[in-house]
Order: C-alpha cells, then structure tokens, then sequence
C-alpha cells in the first residue's frame, strides 16, 4: 500500500514539472488520471495565487481568459476519436475546469484583491509543501493529501451546494466532530461526501443502515475504520433503532476524544485499538420519512448538520452535457429540466416514476454515450432518443400519449420515429412462438424495451397486473 501511494506521489510531482513542456493530449496520456487531476488543481492555485501577487493590471481577467481556452481545448479534444480510458479523464477535467473558471469569474466580480480574501480562501486549494507533500486547504483548515488510489473515476460535478457541503464538512472534521448531510434522496448527499474523501485522497467505505444493525456490528465497523484512517458515510443512519442509536453514540465519542487528544490508541467497548488521525465519520438522513427515528440528543451533538434540498439540475445537466461532447449544452440542458418539472406535475403519481437527479443522470449518461458513437447527429435528436429510451418503458399506459406531447411541445422542431429492428423483430416473434405464446405487437415493443432497459441499468424490476405480459417478456 505504501508503494502504490509513493508511485502516486512520485507521479504527481513529475507531471507538475513537465505540464508546460508537452502538449495538453501527450500530458493526459503520458501520466496517471488521479495524478493529472491533482496536478491540475495544484497549478491552478499557484496561478490564481500568482494572479493576487503581481501588481499587473486585469490580473485575473488574463487567467480567465486563459481558462476559456483550456476549456475549448478540453472540448475539442473530447470530440476527436480517443481511447476510453483517456476520455473519462478529459470528461472529469473538464468538470474540475468549468468550477476553476467560475471561481476565478466569481473572484473578478468580488473584487477580491490578496490571497487572504474570504472568497478565494474558502475554496478548496492545493498547495506543495516542503517540495514533497500535498496539502488542501479550505477556510483556515489544513489537510494532507493522502494518496489513496481512486484510479480513473467519475468526478463530481461541484455546485455551489458542494462547495457548501465540503466547507462544512472540513470544518467539522477539524474541530474533531462528525458530520450529518441531510436531505430528499437524489440531492447528491452520499456522493458528496464521497467526493470530498476523493479530493483529500483518503478511502471512503460506504454502509447502507438499516433497522437490523446490532451495536456489536457498528463496533466492528469503527475498529476498522478508526484503525485504517478511513472516511465513512452511513447512509440514511436515522434508520436505526433508538436504543442502538444511544450506544453508537458513546462509540463515535470516544473516536472523536481519542482523535482529538491526539492519542495512540483508545478504547472500544472492551477492546484497546490504534488509532489513526484520518479517520471520520459521516452519516446522511432522510428526514421525514416513514421509519425514521429522530437522533437522540448525546448523538446529535457529535454532529455538524448540513442541510442539501434541491440540487442546480440545469447547472449540473449542462456540465455533464459539455463533459459528453455536447456543443450546445446549456440550451438543452434548460430543455432536459423543463421537460422533467413537467413530467413531475403533469403524469400520474405511480410509486415507481421518479423525476429526481438519479434519472435525469442515466438520460445523460446514455446521452454522451450517444454523442460518442455519432458525433455528427444533431444533438437535440440525440437527447430525446435518450429521454424516450431511459423513461418509455417504465410509463404506465394511460401516460404514454402524454409524455410523447410533453416531449413534442419542449423539442418542437425534433422529429424522431424510432422503430423496431426488423431482425430483432423477426426473432421476438420465434421466441413468442416457441413459448407458444401470441405475439401481439404491445409485447413484441415490451420485450424490446425490456431489452434496452438492460444495456442502462443493472438491476430491473417488471412492475404490472397479472397476466400484463411480465414473465414473458424476460423469457
């Protein structure tokens, strides 16, 4: 394990020395993506640290000019036919850039003139110290870089929201406490925190609680975690049980005690464990939900609440558009979010639809994948292919006619007709025969929309009245 975060270090320090002396494309190939993201935060602090401490005027205008280019640079290149592997990098990049440029847009319009500026401290900055070591800060925390491999992952893409969350976050962690998102599911809670953990470098485990967890299993959990200097996130935690919550709340004390008097070791239940300064805890709650308890007061006080409603749709759909290849993002994006606001209010209420974030990110995701196999395709076609095939099969009849106006009235000039493939066609039809069963259009267009739901998703789930064709269809 040492190894491999020495590799990560080394790598790191050697694609800053030479991120000037190769072209943007042989930079990205040439080292590893954790280590090009790093290093990319760290040269855009130390330019915007640079842009505070010359005496040159329009300063920062100059790096935000510089910003838009490295943007259409990123575009461009995610356009051109490259390897997977190198454009999920780009794509991550490319969300990392788009939050420099705004910070650097909101720095111009604040008038913010040194490094000591609120605006500018608050955010989350990379900085090398004593020629080796990486350390984030954020506000006056200070965090090393720990160097755990997220090999090339997704990046979050980060909203004013996140930011918020990460400031709270840090600031907890360093007065020695915990903290507590809190919120509707989809508003990007666990993912968050997830993200923060990516960016400090530390491995994050993830739990989903629920009305069985004993208090002997949850102390199995922080020996672990307290040992390893793992992050951890418990997911929707006010699922617990009250009398469970209560002894929890002695663990996480003495985590956070032993933390904070900067022990070598402390004591768990009946065990005597090390402990590593890294470690922290998170959990995330559902309020007001059916089968939620309400944390008890000695637990709510080892806690530092962040409250996450509503997340940018429109902001983040953009972003993960332009991230796809997408030219004209921010106009569809308005689209994408109008056309779900009234697929919300205006079809019916069956349990299973769900217009949150989680659904509007597979359209998305199908979208760029799109993108990427016909980069000439008009675009909006593109996106309401994605639309109908990420939310048709999961309509109720009665709402099929209404979501083919919706779409139609958001993308009036779009005219797509998708049809059946007639080999695909022919073949359903054999199959129904042999189940000796009738082959009546409405099943034939069931087994092939059933068909495409497996190529997004990986778990399905057929939902109807009897004898609606459900077995068949997967047959």
């Amino acid at each position: 394990d040492e190894r491999k975060k020495n590799t990560l270090k080394e790598n790191t320090l050697k694609a800053l020395e030479t991120h000037n002396s190769m072209s943007k494309k042989q930079w990205f190939s040439e080292y590893p993506a954790q280590t090009v993201l790093i290093a990319s935060q760290l040269i855009w602090t130390s330019q915007v640290t640079q842009s505070f401490n010359t005496t040159k005027a329009n300063r920062l205008n100059l790096l935000q000019q510089k910003y838009l280019d490295l943007l259409d640079q990123l575009t461009d290149l995610i356009r051109q036919p490259i390897s997977h592997l190198l454009r999920q990098l780009i794509s991550s990049m490319l969300i990392n850039q788009v939050h420099n440029r705004d910070i650097i847009n909101q720095l111009i319009e604040g008038n913010a003139s040194d490094e000591n500026d609120f605006k500018w401290t608050k955010q989350l900055r990379y900085y090398v110290e004593n020629g080796t070591s990486i350390v984030v800060k954020s506000i006056n925390n200070c965090f090393e870089y720990s160097y755990e491999y997220a090999g090339n992952s997704t990046r979050l893409v980060i909203t004013p929201l996140t930011d918020r969350c990460y400031q709270t976050l840090l600031a907890a962690f360093k007065q020695f406490l915990s903290g507590a998102p809190s919120g509707p599911a989809g508003t990007g809670k666990t993912e968050t925190v997830r993200d923060c953990a990516k960016a400090l470098g530390r491995p994050c485990v993830v739990y989903n609680c629920s009305e069985e967890v004993t208090p002997e299993q949850m102390s199995q959990f922080f020996a672990g975690l307290s040992s390893s200097g793992s992050w951890s996130c418990f997911d929707e935690f006010n699922r617990i049980n009250i009398e469970v919550l209560s002894v929890i709340a002695q663990q996480v004390r003495s985590i956070q005690e032993a933390i904070s008097s900067n022990s070598e070791t402390f004591k768990l239940d009946a065990r005597t464990l090390k402990i590593n300064p890294r470690a922290a805890i998170c959990i995330t709650m559902n309020p007001g939900y059916a089968g939620r308890t309400e944390l008890p007061d000695n637990l709510k006080a080892l806690f530092r609440p962040c409250a996450m409603m509503v997340p940018d749709f429109v902001f983040i759909s953009e972003i993960m558009l332009f991230s796809g290849g997408f030219s004209n993002a921010s106009s569809l994006s308005v689209k994408l979010v109008a056309l779900f606001d009234l697929c919300r209010t205006q079809l019916s209420k069956a349990h299973h639809y769900d217009w949150g974030m989680r659904a509007m990110k597979s359209i998305l995701t199908t979208a760029a994948k799109a993108k990427r196999n016909d980069l000439e395709k008009d675009e909006s076609l593109l996106l309401v292919d994605s639309i109908r095939d990420c939310t048709k099969p999961r309509l109720v009849s009665s709402d099929i006619l209404l979501f083919e106006n919706i779409i139609h009235d958001v993308f009036p000039d779009v005219e797509s007709k998708k049809a059946l493939p007639s080999v695909v066609q022919e073949e359903l039809i054999k199959a129904f025969e042999s189940l000796n069963c009738q082959p009546l259009p409405v099943y034939v267009s069931k087994s092939y929309e059933l068909y495409e739901t497996t190529m997004l998703r990986h778990g399905l789930m057929l939902v109807g009245g009897p004898m609606g064709g459900k077995s068949v269809s997967w047959k």
